[in-house]
């Protein structure tokens, strides 16, 4: 079966279907990275089976479909008790219900596009900081009132603090409605006896959602559509506690960091800030800092040496003062860099910043190899190159490896091969294979453009997913083609109950992604990366090979879990 496919239709056991007077209510549950569509027909399979490691998050789904309509539907949690009493209790598990949206015209290239309604935005029960429940708003997570003939669902992740003991633990969720019998959901977690840390190791770039959120408020707001959020500075600390949960650096709100001139020349950034900064990379467990580009101090950087380095060395002691040294400080220096004029400004600035020994690393969104060989190469200019998934050569990023530079990788809108491509009508799996894929070959991080909330080109992205249009035909009654929530891997939270932002089912696999990435990266530190190769080359091939089934990479880290276990018993 087709890779996209299969992504789409749910796998699981065992249904549980309940007759009545007034029809068929079928309640499921499942435990893989995969998406439901409203059209799907009734699975198989209540029971949940769960492994996790101590500071990890892990999600299922329960989907229903009745014959009839099914009222008052609520989703009730449960603690799991394991070993001598231990339990993971309901207090550190969210819930949320899965809300559709309908695509009549797939991205471009996805030639197996379905029409549908695809859940993607997940509506939380509580406010995500505060943890109270959400009052009246445009949507909310439940009561919910099932439509007949359509399958619905929730979405559930528990997380297992670090002080957890390892072992079994069980509990029963139940699906309760007002005119049906409740629905008995049994969850089991094994909890592994080992932690995943809480500052992650694959780095990550995808922007500030809420400095992208105040271009979209003042344009709503100019037009008399909605007002801007009258707290942004809560707003900022539920985007970063947000991304925080889902591994994802979250970035210093813009001008929180600068240096200041003095009188004899140098710079400086002022202690209260490089304070304010470490407390902000320890309680959002941040492991990269993008610093502005020199080309903001200085119009040449040759004729400006001086100044520049100054300014460098501000960063220098910032860091020096920070006093992290797994934080990595790094300038965005030209985004795709498409022409010779601009392969000879990364030439120019990235190796005037590289010479002055600084810690501020030149970042360059370009493949290791010259696009063009009339245009000359970029060697020497780069410290961390950062290529398309389609235009990674492992033969030549590895090159660049052995000569301590850094590959990170991203994915946009334009890449030509098949990749595992992000938009809403491509397997959830696809947000997950990529950090699998990025630790084979031993590539150091991901980046992501939009602040993960680029809803500029619609009016509502809850109900519309067209998030991005490019120039050609006319689709979704817009000019262009449509690429189905680029850029948006959450969505405004005023819709629910709260500003700020609420996150997707897509942003959840990605979330496992970097936590299977720490796996391996654990298993690397333990010096055991070639047994890991094992299990994970047959699944991530390359960028445009890759197994399709979502219960491989369930088995597969499981697995790799088994090893972290007999390495930590072998080094005891």
């Amino acid at each position: 079966m087709n890779r996209r496919v299969v992504g789409i239709v749910l796998l699981t056991v065992l249904s549980l279907t309940l007759s009545s007077a007034r029809g068929n209510w079928h309640v499921w549950a499942v435990g893989e990275t995969a998406r439901v569509l409203r059209s799907a027909p009734p699975a198989q399979g209540t029971a949940v089976t769960l492994h996790a490691a101590r500071n990890e998050w892990e999600s299922f789904q329960i989907l229903m479909r009745s014959d009839a309509p099914v009222t008052g539907i609520r989703v009730e949690a449960s603690d799991l008790t394991g070993p001598a009493g231990h339990v993971l209790r309901t207090t550190d598990m969210r819930l949320f219900r899965e809300h559709p949206l309908h695509l009549t015209v797939g991205t471009v290239r996805n030639d197996h596009f379905k029409p549908d309604w695809y859940p993607d935005a997940l509506i939380p029960l509580r406010h995500p900081l505060t943890r109270k429940p959400l009052g009246k708003a445009r949507f909310h997570a439940m009561p919910f009132d099932l439509p007949d003939h359509q399958t619905h669902g929730f979405w559930i992740d528990i997380h297992v603090p670090p002080s957890t003991p390892a072992g079994l633990y069980r509990g029963t969720f139940h699906v309760t409605s007002a005119t049906e019998p409740a629905v008995a959901v049994p969850v089991s977690c094994t909890v592994w006896p080992f932690s995943l840390p809480d500052r992650p190791t694959l780095r990550t770039a995808f922007g500030s959602p809420a400095q992208r959120m105040r271009a979209y408020y003042r344009a709503r707001a100019k037009t008399g559509k909605e007002s801007s959020p009258s707290d942004w500075n809560a707003v900022e600390t539920e985007c970063a506690d947000m991304l925080a949960r889902h591994h994802i650096n979250a970035t210093p709100v813009a001008g929180s960091l600068t240096p200041v001139a003095r009188a004899d020349g140098s710079y400086a950034i002022p202690v209260d800030q490089v304070n304010a900064l470490r407390r902000f990379v320890d309680r959002y467990h941040v492991n990269a800092v993008q610093v502005p580009a020199p080309t903001r101090i200085v119009k040449d950087p040759d004729r400006e040496q001086k100044k520049m380095r100054a300014w460098l060395r501000a960063w220098d002691e910032a860091a020096r003062l920070l006093d992290r040294p797994e934080v990595l400080f790094y300038t965005y220096l030209r985004d795709e860099p498409n022409d010779a004029e601009a392969y000879q400004f990364v030439r120019k600035w990235g190796r005037a910043i590289r010479s002055a020994n600084t810690v501020v690393k030149v970042l360059v969104v370009e493949q290791t190899w010259a696009q063009k060989p009339e245009w000359g190469d970029l060697y020497g200019a780069v410290d961390i190159w950062c290529p398309l998934f389609s235009l990674f050569r492992p033969a030549s990023a590895a090159r660049r490896q052995a000569l301590g530079e850094t590959v990170w990788t991203y994915t946009a809108l334009c890449q030509l091969k098949p990749t595992p491509w992000w938009h809403i009508d491509y397997p959830l799996l696809n947000y997950r294979v990529p950090a699998w894929i990025a630790w084979r070959y031993r590539i150091k991080g991901l980046l992501y453009w939009g602040g993960l909330s680029y809803w500029r080109a619609v009016d509502d992205p809850w109900t519309d997913p067209a998030t991005y249009h490019g120039s050609g035909t006319y689709q979704h009654g817009k000019q262009g083609r449509v690429y189905n929530g680029e850029g948006s891997l959450v969505y405004p939270g005023r819709a629910v109950g709260y500003d700020g932002i609420a996150p997707s089912m897509r942003l959840k696999a990605l979330r496992d992604s970097i936590e299977d990435y720490e796996y391996l990266a654990i298993l690397q530190r333990a010096g055991r990366a070639a047994e890991a190769e094992k299990i994970v080359v047959p699944l991530a091939t390359s960028w445009f090979q890759w197994a399709p089934n979502p219960s491989r990479y369930e088995s597969a880290r499981i697995q790799l879990a088994k090893l972290i276990v007999a390495a930590q018993t072998a080094g005891e």
